[in-house]
């Protein structure tokens, strides 16, 4: 019942978005301009038809608005065509860990590969909710995409989703041939809490804590800094999906009382950053996240990191799960597809093996 449901709701916000732009931008009413960005006309009006959905996740128990959150994902989402996806356990730290295996339509032979990092800020999200997202980055990079399943807060509070990243990583990089994956040719990424994870496991596989680091990283409007609050969490703390309570549920469920907030595994904005991999930063205009983000690209680009830095002005948080609506989504997450799999389409010039770190 939920599904259709869910499909319901999609086939309504797809046949919304798909009139004229001329009929949205009346629909959507006066326009909403912030900070020298105007707010995307498709995103105005998804925001007012979720406030007719009645409470947001964070106002609700955690596991109402797990399911919430999962339902709305799935209605923006849908369920795009792929060649193949596959379920896989391995062993994590503990326990079971489910990795998601995904491989684009007429693909038969050995290919890069996103790890890509599910976000939800570590306490919401899995891999039905960005399933939508795996499948698009995969079929149109043209790549395998690896997702993981890791260890939510306040269940598995920091650092269990940081150690469940790394055992996938890990696990991922040692059996690429058997996965189909090229071995010199892996990228890390992820969205929000997922992209501060990827920040996290690239500074670690880079500076010899888990063997070969990646080759590439996407971050999709990262969270890479828990210590500091930035002007644009105040300026949009309220009316654009992502608010400033939900950050604070998410950040007091996750992170222990008395944590050092500026540690790198919690905020990579503060690690080492020297000798990371080419990066595809991309923010949104209308998210509290934006000035992290920002601030996180300017920061690799400062200690010598190829960075390509895209912000999105008119979008919301969240906009990498709309792939399956409208247009602004879509094409967003296009023009991030595409910088993945052009960073991807050719093999590095120095061999995996030259690459590995040893640990001190």
């Amino acid at each position: 019942m939920a599904l259709a449901i869910d499909a319901a709701k999609r086939h309504a916000l797809q046949t919304l978005l798909s009139m004229p732009a001329g009929l949205l931008h009346r629909l959507a009413g006066k326009p909403v301009a912030i900070d020298g960005n105007v707010l995307d006309a498709e995103m105005q009006l998804m925001l007012a038809l979720g406030r007719l959905e009645g409470a947001a996740a964070e106002e609700r128990p955690i596991p109402g608005g797990r399911r919430a959150l999962l339902s709305s994902s799935r209605a923006v989402g849908g369920n795009l065509p792929i060649g193949a996806v596959t379920d896989r356990d391995i062993d994590g730290p503990a326990g079971p860990l489910r990795l998601r295996f995904y491989t684009p339509r007429g693909l038969t032979i050995t290919s890069p590969a996103l790890v890509y990092l599910h976000g939800g800020g570590w306490v919401y999200g899995d891999l039905d909710s960005h399933d939508a997202v795996c499948r698009f980055l995969a079929e149109r990079a043209g790549i395998r995409v690896v997702a993981v399943d890791y260890r939510l807060a306040p269940e598995a509070p920091f650092p269990a989703a940081v150690r469940d990243v790394e055992a996938a990583y890990s696990f991922v990089t040692a059996n690429a041939t058997g996965l189909g994956i090229d071995q010199d040719r892996i990228a890390v990424g992820g969205d929000s809490a997922g992209g501060n994870l990827a920040a996290v496991l690239a500074q670690r596989a880079t500076h010899g804590e888990l063997g070969a680091p990646p080759v590439f990283q996407l971050l999709i409007y990262p969270a890479t800094d828990v210590a500091v609050k930035r002007p644009s969490r105040r300026t949009f703390a309220t009316g654009f999906f992502l608010t400033e309570r939900f950050m604070d549920l998410c950040e007091a469920s996750y992170v222990p009382a008395g944590a050092d907030r500026t540690d790198p595994l919690l905020s990579p904005i503060y690690g080492d950053l020297t000798g990371l991999p080419p990066a595809y930063v991309v923010t949104a205009g209308f998210d509290p996240l934006r000035d992290e983000g920002d601030a996180y690209a300017e920061k690799l680009r400062e200690a010598g990191v190829e960075v390509q830095h895209v912000r999105e002005p008119g979008l919301i948080h969240s906009f990498a799960n709309m792939v399956g609506v409208g247009r602004s989504g879509p094409e967003a997450m296009g023009r991030a597809a595409a910088a993945l799999g052009l960073a991807l389409s050719a093999p590095p010039s120095v061999p995996r093996q030259d690459r590995q770190h040893p640990v001190d």
